[in-house]
């Protein structure tokens, strides 16, 4: 029980000497930690974590990303129009009398007609009194017919001139002959032929155009790679095979940019075409405007018809890149 006294008593001087200076350190340290002078060390707080900034998650550089990409593609279109309506103004209100008259109609006018102008698109009052309505509908018409003839008749030659050479050579010719004349020019030639303003209308559109279905298939087809059309000789297929596997796919963006030109140039041509004509249809219809002197129905002609060839060529380019292969 008191095995600790037996090795007290054998201890040697040095031994407890020690242990007294042991003690002695030890008290020695109690007094200077309970002495008044000595500072304690503060107690550690634990941080708390700093909250991050919105912008700097993920979440947030997505939505900032989408901000800038919106704010990209909006305002600069939006302060064009804003531009070119506050030029418009100022055209407008520099010019006429005192009293307004005989100047450009200004915007705020034109929106006032234009509403007027829709209330009622298609009344019918005879072949020369009818509603805009009517008139754009029968300038998509003619504009659908000629272009439908012009693909038709465009593609596959397009198809044969790029897949062969001597056909290519041979139509090379007529091709940059007949391609820098006007398109009114062949106007009277339809008048001519056909006797009638309806056919001379769809002629003028039709060989109008036509070339740009043309060249645009034929630059697709010479451009197929001649590997492709190596291995399809090793496998001994067929022109109908070779056309449905090589080259349509390969060919289709080139086509795709012909048919938008051309859409492109028989909207154009309908409206001056159909000026000289007369009948019905929105060059018709300017021209109707002009000698009865309403400029702001004119002006919203302008509009109408770049409004429309604008929604046609993004309805082509979004088929051009639902089937682009590349």
């Amino acid at each position: 029980m008191h095995d600790w006294i037996p090795a007290l008593a054998g201890m040697t001087e040095n031994q407890e000497t020690a242990m007294s200076a042991v003690t002695i350190n030890e008290s020695r340290l109690k007094e200077i930690m309970n002495s008044p002078e000595t500072t304690p060390l503060p107690v550690a707080v634990t941080a708390k974590p700093r909250r991050v900034p919105f912008l700097e998650t993920e979440r947030g550089q997505a939505f900032s990303e989408t901000i800038g990409k919106l704010f990209r593609g909006v305002v600069p279109p939006v302060l064009g129009i804003a531009l070119f309506i506050l030029l418009w103004q100022i055209v407008s209100a520099s010019g006429g009398d005192a009293q307004g008259n005989g100047g450009l109609p200004g915007p705020a006018t034109t929106w006032e007609a234009a509403k007027l102008l829709f209330a009622d698109p298609f009344y019918d009052n005879g072949p020369n009194d009818m509603g805009i309505g009517w008139n754009i509908l029968h300038s998509l018409y003619r504009v659908g017919a000629g272009f439908g003839l012009a693909a038709l008749v465009g593609i596959p030659l397009g198809f044969m001139i790029g897949r062969f050479a001597f056909l290519s050579g041979m139509m090379a010719p007529i091709i940059s002959l007949l391609r820098p004349v006007s398109p009114l020019a062949w106007l009277p030639i339809g008048l001519y032929v056909f006797k009638e303003t309806e056919p001379a209308s769809l002629w003028v559109i039709f060989i109008s155009s036509i070339w740009p279905i043309i060249l645009n298939t034929a630059a697709g087809v010479s451009r197929v790679p001649q590997d492709y059309l190596n291995v399809a000789r090793v496998l001994n297929l067929s022109e109908w095979k070779i056309f449905t596997r090589i080259l349509f796919p390969s060919v289709l963006p080139y086509m795709m940019t012909g048919i938008r030109l051309s859409i492109g140039v028989a909207w154009l041509v309908i409206v001056a075409a159909e000026m000289l004509t007369g009948g019905t249809g929105i060059g018709f219809w300017v021209w109707d405007e002009w000698n009865n002197l309403n400029v702001e129905h004119i002006l919203i002609a302008i509009f109408i018809v770049g409004i429309i060839g604008l929604l046609l060529e993004q309805m082509l380019v979004m088929i051009a890149n639902r089937f682009n292969y590349e």
